[in-house]
């Protein structure tokens, strides 16, 4: 897929599919956001007990799986890892406090500007300018070390997961959680969201569209202009 078209392609489908997951029962200040969906499916899981943001988002489960299918059929599917674990998780858990304080993913940052929220403006500020000091450390020689080939089988660890999340939603078991209230209790039919997942995640693959890295090249340039 042509990169740039590709991207282009990509993002007006996403924004397609995320008002048509409000109309079908998203919460509507939401449609797509991955943060907000982990922290659902973490919720629904028992890892927190806030009771009006709990459900196992079949969105994600879709992402993954969609992903996972699609490098499969292209013989992309690789499995690395390796390099500064301890450190990974430990900015992983940064980016998703500061996902959740400001009410949403990159994804979810462009969604609420295109309804006209105009904090959300503010915090593509704010985005912008974390990528942009994130690229002077990269100029400085940070690095997480190189990634190593594992064995495959760690590959399918996450889809597996996936799956087994897909059927606790649908069987809906005692001991998940689910909210009575709130944007939890919030959803469209299953199949549709597991569907859209589906989609987003090939085409995500496909397209390598990443939001943080669709401002990483314009902030080296505005790095390079200062020096």
């Amino acid at each position: 897929m042509n990169n740039k078209k590709g991207m282009i392609v990509t993002g007006m489908i996403v924004g397609i599919l995320s008002v048509l997951l409000v109309i079908m029962g998203n919460p509507t200040n939401m449609g797509i956001c991955v943060a907000c969906f982990i922290r659902d499916i973490a919720g629904s899981l028992g890892f927190h007990r806030a009771s009006i943001v709990q459900y196992i988002r079949p969105e994600i489960i879709g992402f993954i799986l969609g992903a996972f299918i699609i490098s499969k059929l292209s013989g992309e599917f690789k499995t690395t890892g390796g390099s500064s674990p301890l450190l990974r998780f430990v900015i992983s858990c940064f980016v998703m406090i500061g996902a959740l304080v400001f009410l949403g993913c990159p994804l979810r940052l462009v969604l609420r500007i295109a309804g006209g929220d105009l904090n959300a403006i503010v915090g593509l500020f704010g985005f912008a300018a974390g990528i942009f000091y994130g690229t002077k450390f990269l100029e400085k020689g940070f690095t997480l070390g190189r990634s190593y080939k594992q064995k495959k089988v760690g590959g399918y660890i996450l889809p597996l997961i996936s799956v087994s999340l897909l059927a606790l939603i649908i069987v809906k078991p005692s001991f998940i959680f689910l909210s009575d209230k709130g944007p939890g209790s919030m959803f469209a039919p299953i199949m549709i969201s597991l569907g859209a997942g589906l989609i987003v995640g090939v085409l995500s693959q496909k397209s390598r569209l990443c939001m943080v890295g669709g401002f990483i090249f314009p902030c080296i340039n505005i790095c390079d202009s200062f020096n």
